[in-house]
């Protein structure tokens, strides 16, 4: 029976370092994926400690068929969506302007320049399908086949919607006067 019990707690050690990992590598980019989806900083915070509270409770569950990028972005666009649909958020949280705030690391840099946040709020105004999109690929630097994996759709369908999101993106940039 002790042997079980070390194996056990072996486990857990295991689990709990590779979490700790998950959490440093991952916080900031679901954080900031999330945010970038809800438009809500505060939301995007609720929402990204469900993300881990849930790939926590799921660790056991992944079985490496994809990175653990993938699999941890994958429960944060979930989650995300889960929101978006929500009733609650629909009507109590929707904004028709996004508030861009100064964020931490990253974020901060990115939108210190006038003509990123103008681009970025372009991006905000994009609908949820193509917003998503373009944040994966080009904020998140993920490939087409990780976008696929992530959104349960087919590399040639996320082609497709990232062709038709750039193409209203351009449409955006071209309405304000930016080349």
């Amino acid at each position: 029976m002790r042997k079980l019990e070390l194996a056990e707690k072996s486990l857990t050690k295991t689990k709990e370092a590779l979490f700790d990992e998950l959490i440093r590598h991952y916080l900031k980019k679901v954080l900031r994926l999330v945010y970038l989806m809800v438009k809500d900083r505060s939301l995007a915070e609720d929402i990204t400690q469900e993300v881990f509270l849930s790939a926590y409770k799921n660790l056991g569950k992944f079985r490496q068929e994809s990175s653990m990028q993938t699999w941890v972005y994958r429960i944060a666009v979930n989650e995300a969506k889960k929101h978006l649909r929500s009733w609650s958020f629909r009507h109590l949280f929707f904004k028709p302007e996004v508030d861009i705030e100064v964020v931490e690391g990253a974020e901060s840099a990115v939108l210190q320049n006038d003509l990123r946040a103008r681009f970025a709020h372009l991006v905000m105004k994009l609908p949820h399908s193509y917003r998503q999109l373009i944040v994966l690929h080009y904020y998140e630097e993920l490939s087409v086949e990780e976008i696929a994996v992530i959104l349960d759709m087919t590399a040639g369908a996320i082609y497709t919607k990232m062709h038709r999101a750039r193409q209203k993106l351009k449409a955006l940039l071209e309405k304000e006067g930016i080349e």
